[in-house]
């Protein structure tokens, strides 16, 4: 195991029990993160060596490592010097509270402290302090959320990690094709099988949205202009309240009959007009390249 180039981000994150690390992990999650909460760390650098060997994979990667591991949690230490004498670069984010605020987290919870025991809470806090004095020490990042609420240290990880820190909302739109069935992870589905079919078409049948043709067979007729139209002015009013709600992704998908035309003319047409409205958009076409056309 060695660096070689590394194209690997790894987030280890640590910290107070009640600190916020559940929300921080789920912020590197909505952001492309792979994570694993929990981590043995004595299997930190087995894991480290199978990201980077999974050829681009698993590029970015986030590790919950904490005293839930009990014992186990003392393995900590020499798997970091095992990275380090490696050459494997990582990061670690230390999440931590003022006493009084981690109190009144667990007392809201009713959840017990992990170093519980048969000690009393304030107890047990103190004792998990310094148990990580050191590791806080190493960190490359220590954020206190003693006073920041959840929707803030998502933005603070955001500015810090993502790779769209400026438009943190992320359009995921999917053309697909029914008889596939439906993206089970879509907010929004709209059924575009209303539309003219380029598949009667002799020409056009085993062509796909992408080309030009189709396109302009698809994108010229007065019934998608108007839908296209009304569609995109939903979506313009959809968002932002979306985004006022604290919601960081929408899912968009767009489906004809087997996801080769009309759901590909339609899901480029979209986000391309919401790239122009200053949004990130990722577009994908989960069926065009499967056998067969559309029926």
């Amino acid at each position: 195991m060695g660096k070689k180039g590394q194209a690997l981000s790894i987030i280890i994150i640590t910290g107070y029990s009640g600190a916020g690390k559940t929300q921080a992990v789920n912020c590197m999650e909505d952001i492309g993160y792979y994570c694993v909460d929990n981590l043995p760390p004595a299997l930190l650098p087995k894991f480290v060596e199978m990201a980077l060997q999974s050829e681009g994979r698993l590029d970015k990667v986030a590790l919950v490592i904490d005293v839930r591991g009990g014992s186990f949690f003392q393995d900590l230490s020499s798997s970091l010097h095992e990275l380090r004498v490696n050459q494997i670069d990582y990061q670690i984010i230390f999440l931590e509270a003022a006493e009084d605020v981690l109190v009144s987290r667990f007392k809201e919870s009713r959840r017990p402290h992990p170093l519980g025991g048969e000690g009393n809470l304030l107890e047990s806090i103190r004792a998990e302090r310094n148990l990580l004095e050191e590791l806080r020490g190493q960190a490359s990042v220590v954020i206190d959320t003693s006073n920041l609420p959840p929707r803030q240290l998502k933005e603070k990880l955001q500015g810090l990690y993502s790779e769209n820190p400026d438009n943190d909302f992320i359009i995921h739109i999917v053309s697909f094709g029914y008889k596939r069935g439906i993206p089970m992870d879509s907010d929004m589905v709209m059924d575009v099988r209303f539309l003219s079919n380029p598949f009667y078409d002799p020409v056009m049948r085993y062509m796909t949205g992408e080309d030009q043709q189709v396109k302009e067979f698809v994108l010229q007729n007065p019934v998608t202009r108007s839908f296209s139209r009304r569609f995109l002015n939903l979506l313009k009013f959809l968002i932002p309240n979306y985004i006022a709600e604290g919601k960081n992704n929408l899912a968009i998908s767009v489906g004809c009959t087997g996801g080769q035309h009309r759901s590909v003319v339609l899901a480029n047409y979209v986000g391309d007009q919401l790239r122009k409205e200053g949004y990130y958009v990722i577009i994908r076409h989960r069926d065009i390249s499967k056998s067969g056309v559309e029926e």
